[in-house]
C-alpha cells in the first residue's frame, strides 16, 4: 500500500481509471502515511473519515464510467481555506475551534471534480511568515535534511505544511496561497513545484484574507504536470469574488511538453544581487543553458524598480492585513476573552489570540495608514507598485515571453536560524518573489538542483498575465533537463 504514495497525481489518476487499485485503497495508503508522520507537524486537522467517504463514492462513479477529472485523488488543504464542517484556523489561536458553515470556492471546485480531503495543512499564522515557524500549532518540519546533519530544516512559508506534505508523500497535491511568495518559496525549499497564478485566475472567496490585493490561490505538487492538472480544477470565474476574472480556463495539462523553441526568455540584471550565493548564480546559469538548448532565445532585460519591491511590499501587505484582521475581535466568532467593557474584550482577545509576528504586522500596517504617515508610506508604496508593474509590461511589450530568475536567495535553513533577533532577515527570503505579487503576474517554481548541503534549489519563471500555459511548457523543459531530485525517504516514521 505504501507504494501507492510514491505515485504522481497523474499516475494515480491513470491507475484509478484503469482500475489497478481502488480510490479507497489509494486514500487508505495516504491516511496511513499521514498518521505515521506526526513528527513533521504538517497537518493541523486530519479528516480520514471524510476522505474515505468520498473515496467510496469515487469508486462507485469509476465503476459506472462517470469519473471526473480528479476522481478519488487525495489532497491536503492549507488551513486558510474555509472547509464546511471542518475547523479552519489560519494557524491562529484566535480562530481555534471555528468551524465554517460554508466551503471556499477553490475547494468546492476540487470536490466538484472528485478530489478527496485528507485534512487541513499547517501554515504560518494568517500566512505571515517565510518558514512556517509562526503557527500557533507549532512549526512544520521539512522532510529534507542537510548532509550528515539531524538539524530540523524549515519547509518555507507560509504554505510550509502544503510543501512538506507533498514532499513527504502525505498527499498527492495541496492547495496553497501566495501573497509575497508563499507558494513558490516553500516549493523551492522542498523540491516540489508551485504555481502562483495570475491575480484573479482563482477565486479568493472563502480564503482567510491576509492582503487582499496580493493574495492568490494556487497548487503545490510533485511535478509540473500535476500542478497543471490541479490548477485547471482550482481556477475559474466566481461571481462571489469581484476580483475573479471571467475568462475561459485552458486545459493546462496540454501545455506540458509543448515546444519552447522560439520563446524569448528575459534575464533581469537587477536580480543579480550583491553577495548572492555562488550556488544560486550557477543554478541560474544552468537554467539559462537548459532553455537555450531547448530552442529558446535568451535576452538580458532591465526591471529597474526591482530594488524598491521588498520595502514597498512590506508597507502594502501589512497595511491591508491591519484592515483585514480588524474583524477578529472576539465578538462574532473564534476566541473571546471578556473584560470590564467592550474595549477590554477587544484588547484581551487580540493580545492573546494573535501571535508575535501577526501583532507586529498589524502594528506596522496601522502605522503606515495613520493620518500623519499615509502619504509618506502607503501612497508612495502604491506608486512604486505601479512602476514595478510597468517594468514588466515594457519587457513583455518588447517581445519577452517569460522571465527566468532564482526562486530564493539560499537553500532552506534550520529552525531558529533566521529572524529571531532581526525580522528583516526573514523578510529578505521574499526578495525574488514579491515583484510577481505586486504586479499581479503568474509565477512558477521548478526544482532544478541540490545545494552542497544536499537541499533543494529552485528556479522561478514569471509569465505574462493569464499565460500560465507558457510557464507550464517552460517549466516542463527545465524539469526534463535538470537532474532528477529524489524526494527524501521517510526518516520521520
Amino acid at each position: 500500500m505504501s507504494e501507492l504514495t510514491r505515485l504522481t497525481l497523474a499516475e494515480a489518476r491513470d491507475g484509478l481509471a484503469s482500475k489497478k487499485f481502488s480510490a479507497v485503497e489509494l486514500n487508505e495508503a495516504f491516511i496511513d502515511a499521514v498518521a505515521r508522520a506526526k513528527t513533521l507537524n504538517a497537518y493541523i486537522v486530519e479528516t480520514p473519515e471524510k476522505a474515505l467517504e468520498r473515496a467510496r463514492a469515487s469508486d462507485e462513479r469509476i465503476a459506472k464510467g462517470e469519473a471526473r477529472p480528479l476522481e478519488g485523488v487525495p489532497l491536503g488543504v492549507k488551513d486558510l481555506y474555509a472547509t464546511e464542517g471542518v475547523q479552519t484556523t489560519a494557524a491562529s489561536h484566535i480562530l481555534e475551534g471555528f468551524v465554517p458553515p460554508y466551503e471556499s470556492t477553490v475547494t468546492a471546485n476540487l470536490w466538484r471534480d472528485g478530489a478527496t480531503m485528507l485534512g487541513k495543512l499547517n501554515l504560518d499564522e494568517f500566512a505571515m511568515g517565510s518558514s512556517n515557524e509562526t503557527s500557533y500549532f507549532g512549526p512544520v518540519i521539512s522532510p529534507w535534511r542537510r548532509k550528515n546533519s539531524d538539524a530540523k530544516i524549515v519547509p518555507g512559508g507560509s504554505s510550509g505544511g502544503s510543501a512538506a506534505a507533498v514532499a513527504a508523500r502525505l498527499c498527492l497535491g495541496a492547495t496553497a496561497t501566495d501573497t509575497g511568495g508563499s507558494i513558490r518559496q516553500p516549493a523551492a525549499f522542498t523540491g516540489t513545484v508551485g504555481i502562483k497564478p495570475t491575480y484573479g485566475r482563482c477565486s479568493r472567496w472563502g480564503i482567510v484574507a491576509f492582503a487582499s490585493s496580493l493574495d492568490q490561490a494556487g497548487p503545490i505538487a510533485r511535478n509540473v504536470r500535476d500542478a497543471a492538472i490541479l490548477l485547471r480544477s482550482m481556477a475559474g470565474h466566481d461571481p462571489k469574488d469581484t476580483t475573479s476574472v471571467d475568462a475561459p480556463v485552458p486545459d493546462y495539462e496540454k501545455a506540458v511538453g509543448a515546444s519552447v523553441k522560439g520563446k524569448v526568455i528575459g534575464i533581469p540584471k537587477e536580480y543579480r544581487l550583491d553577495g548572492m550565493s555562488a550556488e544560486i548564480t550557477a543554478l541560474w546559469e544552468r537554467g539559462v543553458n537548459w532553455l537555450r538548448a531547448g530552442g529558446a532565445e535568451i535576452r538580458e532585460i532591465s526591471l529597474p524598480h526591482t530594488k524598491h519591491a521588498l520595502p514597498a511590499y512590506y508597507i502594502v501587505a501589512p497595511a491591508e492585513a491591519s484592515s483585514n484582521l480588524a474583524r477578529y475581535d472576539g465578538v462574532r466568532y473564534g476566541l473571546r476573552r471578556t473584560g470590564k467593557d467592550i474595549v477590554d474584550l477587544y484588547e484581551l482577545t487580540r493580545a492573546e489570540g494573535f501571535g508575535k509576528e501577526v501583532r507586529r504586522r498589524i502594528m506596522i500596517g496601522t502605522y503606515v495608514l495613520s493620518a500623519g504617515y499615509y502619504d509618506a508610506y502607503y501612497l508612495r508604496a502604491q506608486k512604486i507598485r505601479t512602476l514595478i508593474k510597468r517594468d514588466f509590461d515594457l519587457a513583455y511589450a518588447a517581445g519577452v515571453d517569460a522571465i527566468l530568475t532564482p526562486a530564493t536567495p539560499s537553500p532552506a535553513f534550520a529552525l531558529g536560524e533566521k529572524g529571531a533577533a532581526d525580522p528583516v532577515e526573514m523578510y529578505l527570503n521574499d526578495v525574488f518573489t514579491v515583484t510577481v505579487n505586486m504586479a499581479g503576474l503568474p509565477g512558477l517554481v521548478v526544482p532544478a538542483g541540490l545545494s552542497s548541503d544536499g537541499l533543494p534549489l529552485g528556479l522561478q519563471l514569471i509569465g505574462r498575465p493569464f499565460e500560465e500555459e507558457t510557464l507550464f511548457a517552460l517549466g516542463e523543459a527545465i524539469e526534463q533537463a535538470a537532474p532528477k531530485i529524489a524526494l527524501p525517504e521517510p526518516w520521520w516514521v
